[in-house]
């Protein structure tokens, strides 16, 4: 499957695997970048908080492919170091998002790396470009994790119209719902260069993530997510005011997902409750960070099996268009 990704990332199909923080390891970016997508691993914070991979050991599992390497760029501005140790490794890709990517672009580029920015709005578009991004995420709110307010349906084709006249030769990519082959083919329909997948990662065998969120989110659907700004409060964890966390919902969410403004007076009362059960793994308080995406999740294979069917679906539904049926095909699959 060509596009203009494709051709000027040298990789067989459109996909790049999200650097899922806690999930996307070196396994995970190293099995997506040799089934012919590009995996991206996950910094997260960089450090700052604590409690992560280590970095470096998950680099040494990509040693020799393809790889890319993410970070939250406002943590990254506490901890600009961790950047400067990606960097060794030679990524093909730093991936930035949740705030302003300049002060880290010339040395992503004099490292002879692509940068790829994460946008949830028109204006933060408008940042990455003055940033000099090779490439542009336009990440809906349906995504799993950390996000905003637009949808992906209307959001990309509004990126990809900002782009044509003002970074024609900037790659777009979309991100949020987009699980399987349909999704793929929409992204592609919408103007995208190719896909950001997450939610769908995030339940490979080769992900980070424990079998007990897996088992979670195999049962639950869409519906059993939510996005609340409540749960960064509680826990303390300073981020933005416009950003917002899709997970999934259990007693915490049930309790506070509704009450931000009582949630934000209350800033860090649970930092140490909810660190407690990080470590007892305790998935009434702990939370698990999947997408709308959830309820298209109905096994854990490799990622290459995810590769080669999200690429067969849309290539079938690419070349016959309204005409297919797409649920008598997936049964005759």
């Amino acid at each position: 499957m060509k596009t203009r990704l494709t051709e000027q990332f040298g990789i067989r199909h459109p996909i790049l695997c999200a650097p899922m923080a806690l999930i996307a390891g070196g396994r995970l970016a190293a099995a997506v970048s040799d089934a012919g997508g590009l995996g991206i691993l996950g910094g997260g914070y960089a450090g700052a908080l604590g409690g992560e991979p280590d970095l470096e050991q998950e680099l040494a599992l990509v040693k020799g492919r393809k790889f890319g390497v993410g970070f939250i760029s406002w943590a990254l501005d506490r901890a600009p170091q961790a950047l400067d140790g990606a960097l060794k490794h030679f990524p093909y890709c730093v991936f930035l998002s949740f705030g302003e990517p300049k002060p880290f672009a010339k040395k992503i580029h004099d490292a002879r790396a692509r940068l790829i920015c994460q946008v949830q709005t028109l204006r933060h578009a408008e940042q990455a470009v003055d940033a000099g991004a090779d490439a542009i995420v336009a990440q809906g709110t349906e995504a799993g994790g950390h996000g905003a307010s637009r949808s992906t349906l209307p959001l990309v084709p509004e990126v990809a119209d900002f782009l044509t006249k003002r970074a024609p030769k900037t790659l777009l990519l979309a991100a949020g719902g987009i699980a399987d082959g349909r999704g793929l083919a929409a992204a592609l329909m919408l103007g995208a260069d190719g896909v950001l997948a997450g939610t769908r990662f995030w339940a490979s065998a080769e992900a980070l993530t424990p079998q007990a969120m897996m088992d979670r989110a195999m049962r639950a659907t869409g519906d059993d997510t939510v996005r609340t700004k409540a749960i960064d409060a509680l826990r303390g964890v300073p981020w933005p005011e416009e950003f917002s966390f899709r997970v999934l919902k259990n007693k915490l969410t049930d309790q506070w997902a509704h009450r931000e403004a009582e949630a934000a007076r209350a800033r860090g009362s649970l930092a140490k409750a909810y660190a407690e059960a990080r470590a007892k793994q305790d998935l009434d308080m702990y939370l698990t960070v999947v997408g709308e995406a959830a309820g298209l999740l109905h096994d854990r294979p490799g990622a290459a099996s995810i590769i080669e069917s999200m690429v067969q679906q849309a290539e079938s539904l690419l070349k016959r268009g309204g005409s297919l049926d797409f649920r008598t095909s997936k049964a005759a699959s």
